[in-house]
């Protein structure tokens, strides 16, 4: 059975940072393309970042850019987004998710999600 645990998510103020991690169990990740998303309350769904298997590449949603890093540790089996420069329009549950192609859009796998909240 395939797990996505999502970890790290909390109280901050506005400017500071948080690492999010996400941990998968029942797979591998070395073979999956890694995206996070988001989503606020009363809103869609966002995608916020993406990384290739191999961590070759990587792609950032335009509200992000600049402020947020995805990484992965293949040998973990974990991948983190690191949030800096949080703004109070980051709260929202983030979530990881796993997929063979990657991408913005489409994830097979998802996990349950963990609470950011950014005070003013």
């Amino acid at each position: 059975q395939v797990q996505l645990v999502e970890s790290g998510g909390g109280l901050v103020q506005a400017g500071g940072s948080l690492r999010l991690s996400c941990a998968a169990s029942g797979l591998r990740i070395s073979s999956y393309a890694m995206g996070w998303f988001r989503q606020a309350p009363g809103k869609e769904r966002e995608f916020v970042a993406w990384i290739t298997w191999s961590g070759g590449s990587r792609d950032y949603g335009d509200s992000v850019k600049g402020r947020f890093a995805v990484s992965r540790d293949n040998a973990k089996n974990t991948v983190y987004l690191q949030m800096n420069s949080l703004k109070p329009e980051d709260t929202a549950v983030y979530y990881c998710a796993a997929d063979r192609s990657g991408g913005r859009r489409e994830y097979a796998f998802w996990g349950q999600g963990t609470q950011v909240t950014v005070s003013s």
